[in-house]
């Protein structure tokens, strides 16, 4: 048994998801190997874009890995930091040039300064609720030149506990210990699987761990740093899927 473990933005999802790709994955499982997603995103948005795709996959990780769902949204296994730190970190990337956050919690909470802008169930940091834990903060930035100023400021000031994924303009903070590869062992250990089992694709930085782990591919149409520590490099899933089965 292989295990396929799939960036989804810009890696699974790139330029759609036609016939040709789902029939590989089918045709990848249908011979005895699984097939899942690792992403950024948060647990609710994972879980719409698995039903929206109507993809059949066996195992989905959500924020990072932090969150280790079956495909019928049931949490296996989740990393969570403790609330405490939530409004220091909020209020420094606010600082920083931020004005909107996605928080996994026991639900997503969406943090929308803009008074225009809010839609009604959304919080701003003074209505937000006192939350115990979080998975996962999600945030945008101007451009991918302040997402990386940003992600060095959290590293410095809350390194001891925070990592900051950069993804583009984008920034998922996690625990300090967790990451894609963090994630994808932990799954390993739940399913019993093994470490040359597993094979990963990304395209982007917050992939940088789980490329580096374990046997990889990096999309070419990927960020040349995952390109340059991957095993291998693919046009897509369907390209990497045929290789792998012969």
């Amino acid at each position: 048994m292989k295990i396929i473990a799939s960036d989804y933005d810009g890696t699974l999802n790139h330029g759609g998801i036609d016939d040709k790709k789902r029939n590989a994955i089918k045709e990848w499982r249908e011979k005895g190997n699984k097939f899942g997603i690792v992403s950024g995103r948060i647990t609710d948005d994972l879980l719409r874009i698995y039903k929206k795709d109507k993809l059949e996959l066996d195992f989905l990780l959500a924020c990072n890995g932090a969150v280790i769902l079956t495909t019928d949204g049931k949490i296996l296994k989740e990393d969570r930091v403790d609330g405490d730190i939530l409004k220091p970190i909020l209020d420094f990337i606010f600082s920083l040039g931020a004005d909107w956050a996605a928080i996994q919690s026991d639900r997503s909470y969406i943090i929308d300064e803009n008074d225009n802008d809010r839609l009604p169930d959304e919080f701003t940091r003074k209505t937000l609720p006192e939350l115990k834990y979080f998975n996962q903060i999600s945030t945008i930035l101007e451009d991918d030149e302040e997402a990386l100023m940003v992600t060095n400021a959290i590293k410095e000031k809350f390194g001891d506990k925070l990592n900051p994924l950069q993804n583009g303009r984008c920034i998922d903070i996690v625990s300090a210990t967790m990451n894609k590869a963090k994630g994808l062992y932990d799954y390993l250990e739940l399913v019993g699987g093994k470490y040359e089992d597993m094979i990963t694709v990304g395209d982007n930085i917050n992939d940088t761990h789980m490329i580096k782990e374990f046997r990889s591919y990096a999309m070419a149409n990927g960020v040349q740093s995952i390109k340059d520590i991957a095993d291998y490099v693919t046009e897509g899933i369907t390209e990497l899927i045929e290789k792998e089965m012969n």
